[in-house]
């Protein structure tokens, strides 16, 4: 529902004719009815599936690249203000 603006009027009422099929027969088909069914909502999704992958590329085609960090330098590097850092004078005692 939520992309189905996204496909012709009549590509959407046959995945909803599907999905419909499907619901009625789930609990009371037989195996092979129930996987033709879904092989049926899976073609008639396909020009779905088909519109969202070129929307998703479309969308990261147009976003920025994204900037890479650039390396910390050391040298300028300060200790974070949660460590403790004691800077005092000592004294060599051998």
């Amino acid at each position: 529902k939520e992309h189905g603006d996204k496909v012709p009027e009549e590509d959407k009422k046959a995945i909803e004719n599907a999905v419909e099929e499907l619901k009625k027969i789930k609990d009371t088909g037989s195996k092979e009815e129930i996987q033709a069914k879904l092989e049926s909502l899976n073609q008639a999704s396909h020009k779905l599936a088909e519109e969202m992958y070129k929307e998703a590329q479309q969308t990261q085609q147009q976003a920025p690249p994204e900037q890479e960090a650039a390396p910390a330098d050391d040298s300028s590097a300060k200790p974070a203000d949660d460590e403790d850092v004691v800077d005092a004078d000592f004294e060599e005692v051998k």
